[in-house]
């Protein structure tokens, strides 16, 4: 048969385990260094390839700004409830 002072023994060293598992995160500290900017570089929304969306319908080419506004703009009025009620 087990022992109760075995038991109590393995819950107290449960208990303590569980509570040194919170001491082991490492600090997280980001260096910054004056005038670099170190995260991911964004690009245009007009330099984006028109297919990376498999939701989208509207097609320019890679660069075009005004394609790209006007697609923008199709997609806006094709939303709009007023255009689309008439």
């Amino acid at each position: 048969m087990i022992n109760a002072r075995k038991i109590m023994v393995a819950g107290v060293a449960l208990a303590a385990l569980a509570t040194v598992a919170g001491c082991g995160e490492k600090e997280q500290v980001i260096v910054y260094q004056q005038g670099k900017y170190q995260g991911k570089t964004d690009t245009k929304p007009a330099d984006n390839d028109p297919g990376s969306s498999l939701y989208t319908t509207s097609k320019w080419t890679k660069g075009d700004k005004a394609g790209w506004e006007a697609a923008l703009k199709s997609r806006n009025q094709n939303q709009n409830e007023y255009t689309r009620a008439n």
